[in-house]
């Protein structure tokens, strides 16, 4: 939980404040802006303890728990440890440290990740030394998360809720697809602190950051529910709840264990690690993982990215844009994924695409159009698809290689944006820029 509260911090501009709601169990973080002359903010409301929600302090929640990606989790039910929250590395050395041979921790790795045994508990661990065992189950926790729903789309997209060991609950999803691809969207943090417009999850405001154990165990947790059903699943994106780069040292070693060859076993080209825009963690990601990078665009100017993206009031779209191509002269046959998400009114003019095909002129990219998913914290509407295929047509006529993500489990809230239940306290609305005021139906 170190620099918890810092890294917050860091991902929004002076004029903004993240807010903590505390008790000693959770934390609720809500980004507003208190700037006087800011045309973005709706209202001002003045928050007392008092008038904030009690939060239950029965809990035996961990803030060690939440980690850094620098250190061997703990489970919050006992002082076991999380093996999940562990890179090879660190379980082969974990597993010396109890007097056993490195041989038998590559054996444990590859029956937790490996050999389509995905392990859950002790009695799935055949094979291995008895006394091991029983030093296992003693010593070590193999579940971080538990199965609270599974709700199944009419296209055939699962979303999964578990609940945490401190009863917060995420939400992961399962997308089949008829040409034997399956991915696996994972959550990285419980809500989100971005507050993009757009975005059902901002709407919670941050609650807290995923653990590497909680992380990879969705992606375990598909395999294990989900192959036998729909077929192998082979991709990966951290397209779920939260910003990624915000709780980037638990993402970067997930993605780690997600990706070792006696394990997982993904390819690191088919995991996908999104962003809204945080350039210095941006760039960390670059440097220090070999996975694939989206970044989610969605405006072509910094007026609107400010109103729908809030972050981009901290890194306009030059510095990211400039970022990236200087980062990934530095990579060898690396492209990024750009994410439009398309707002009827707001981004999708001819104007919008001409500056488009500027804007991504000379980084090595593809773009994705993707079709807002209407929901009932957002007052967007989506762009009608005679008007996408358009906009794509444009796209492709200026030299960018573009495609189209069609909606898939928009009918059970399982659609890209979609995801989360914001509670009593939500992050705020923003005013609309006057002339885009039309295009929303809105007076604000």
């Amino acid at each position: 939980m170190r620099n918890w509260m810092s890294m917050a911090m860091g991902t929004v501009s002076n004029s903004t404040l993240f807010l903590s709601f505390a008790s000693p169990i959770h934390k609720t973080i809500i980004p507003f802006s208190l700037t006087k002359t800011s045309p973005y903010l709706i209202s001002r409301r003045t928050f007392s303890v008092s008038s904030l929600p009690s939060l239950s302090a029965d809990s035996n929640f961990n803030f060690s728990h939440s980690g850094d990606g620098n250190g061997v989790a703990v489970s919050t039910r006992s002082s076991k440890v999380l093996l999940k929250g562990m890179t090879y590395p660190e379980l082969e050395k974990w597993v010396q440290s109890h007097g056993y041979r490195p041989g038998q921790a590559m054996m444990l790795w590859k029956r937790m990740y490996g050999n389509d045994i995905w392990a859950h508990q002790i009695d799935e661990l055949e094979g291995l030394n008895k006394d091991f065992k029983k030093m296992l189950s003693e010593k070590a926790d193999f579940k971080a998360l538990a199965v609270k729903d599974i709700h199944t789309a009419s296209d055939g997209t699962r979303k999964i809720l578990f609940t945490l060991d401190d009863g917060m609950v995420i939400e992961t999803v399962i997308i089949p697809c008829d040409r034997g691809r399956t991915t696996v969207c994972v959550s990285s943090q419980v809500g989100c602190a971005m507050n993009c417009q757009f975005c059902y999850t901002g709407r919670m405001g941050l609650k807290r950051h995923l653990t590497a154990a909680e992380i990879v165990e969705q992606t375990v947790f598909a395999r294990r529910l989900f192959t036998s059903e729909v077929g192998s699943i082979t991709n990966v994106v951290f397209m779920g709840m939260g910003e990624p780069l915000q709780n980037i040292d638990n993402v970067i070693k997930a993605a780690d264990i997600m990706v070792d060859e006696q394990g997982l076993h993904f390819s690191p080209r088919k995991v996908t690690v999104s962003t809204s825009g945080l350039v210095p963690q941006l760039k960390r990601f670059l440097h220090e993982s070999n996975c694939a990078l989206a970044v989610s665009l969605n405006a072509t100017t910094d007026e609107v990215r400010n109103w729908i993206m809030p972050i981009n009031r901290k890194y306009k779209l030059d510095l990211l844009l400039e970022t990236l191509r200087e980062e990934l002269c530095l990579k060898h046959n690396y492209k990024v994924l750009f994410e439009y998400v398309m707002l009827e009114g707001i981004n999708d003019s001819n104007e919008d695409a001409e500056r488009l095909i500027k804007l991504v002129k000379g980084i090595p990219c593809k773009i994705n159009l993707i079709t807002f998913n209407p929901h009932s914290g957002s007052f967007f509407r989506p762009t009608k698809e005679e008007r996408i295929i358009e906009f794509r047509n444009l796209l492709a006529e200026g030299g960018c290689r573009v495609f189209l993500r069609p909606s898939r489990g928009d009918d059970q809230m399982a659609a890209c944006g979609q995801l989360g239940k914001p509670g009593t306290i939500q992050a705020p609305l923003l005013r609309v820029p006057e002339q885009f005021q039309m295009a929303v139906g809105s007076s604000m």
